[in-house]
């Protein structure tokens, strides 16, 4: 099998890249988490 060599410059672009998903994925976790609890609270009050 082979594998394909980055460069650096490449590494480092899908390092950044990565940790912008990572970022977005865990705000809408933390928005869908912030929806559930207004809803759940809401309803009870």
């Amino acid at each position: 099998m082979e594998f394909v060599k980055l460069t650096e410059k490449q590494m480092k672009a899908r390092r950044n890249r990565n940790i912008a998903l990572g970022l977005v994925l865990a705000g809408l976790v933390v928005l869908f988490y912030a929806m559930a609890i207004v809803r759940i609270g809401g309803g009870m009050g």
